[in-house]
């Protein structure tokens, strides 16, 4: 009798056991499956904070005419929102950092957006632009380079007028570092324009080109910068 008793009372003991496993189970199911259907829903609505907003001269685009007309409604830009970055947009945005406090480069990265919008995150997918690279314009694919670049002619001192490959020292030619930016390579440098690396140097190595002008007033002019430049593929 007490060996009987001993077995029931073992078995009840498994029996709670497994409701016990399994409740934990539920519960634990239960929880993920409410925290999915609260998650979910913000994933799907929340705005894409990782977007990345940058608008500067020779870039053209959606993006860039949205941020014009965020700049024509407050009052920096006049005339119609036409995508394309031209020196009046870049003067505008200048406007818009002058007067909000902030670095007066003419480039419309994040802060100065936030600046535009009243704070409001830069989200292309509720504005219903595209994620197109505001560079590509219409040269096919390419990919961006940081770069030095400093402003030279055939007419600077100690300056000859023909390029390490024979051609004439012009406007849209630029002098490479071979190993970074081989000889052909076309690129689109905004605020210049196209150019083909036909020149070499011996001060200009790694990410560093020469970029060539007409005059040598023109090259002082350009002085030394620190560019993104794109690489035509």
């Amino acid at each position: 009798m007490k060996i009987r008793k001993l077995l029931l009372a073992a078995r009840k003991l498994v029996q709670g056991a497994r409701r016990h496993r399994e409740l934990r189970r539920f519960r634990g199911a239960l929880s993920i499956g409410t925290a999915l259907a609260v998650t979910v829903p913000l994933a799907l609505h929340a705005p894409a904070e990782a977007a990345h907003i940058l608008v500067k001269e020779g870039m053209r685009g959606a993006a860039v005419q949205h941020v014009q007309e965020l700049l024509i409604r407050g009052g920096y830009l006049d005339g119609a929102a036409d995508g394309v970055a031209g020196p009046l947009t870049r003067a505008a945005i200048e406007r818009c950092q002058e007067k909000n406090g902030l670095e007066v480069d003419g480039i419309c990265g994040q802060a100065t957006y936030l600046a535009l919008s009243g704070g409001v995150p830069y989200d292309p997918v509720a504005l219903g632009i595209r994620e197109e690279r505001a560079h590509e314009v219409s040269r096919g694919s390419s990919r961006s380079v940081y770069v030095s670049a400093t402003g030279y002619s055939a007419f600077d001192p100690g300056n000859g007028n023909r390029t390490a490959t024979g051609t004439m020292v012009r406007r849209g030619v630029i002098a490479v570092d071979p190993s970074v930016i081989p000889l052909g390579t076309r690129v689109f440098i905004p605020g210049y324009g196209e150019a083909v690396a036909e020149d070499v140097g011996g001060s200009i190595h790694g990410y560093r080109i020469d970029v060539a002008f007409d005059s040598h007033a023109e090259a002082l002019m350009f002085g030394r910068q620190d560019l993104e430049i794109f690489i035509m593929e």
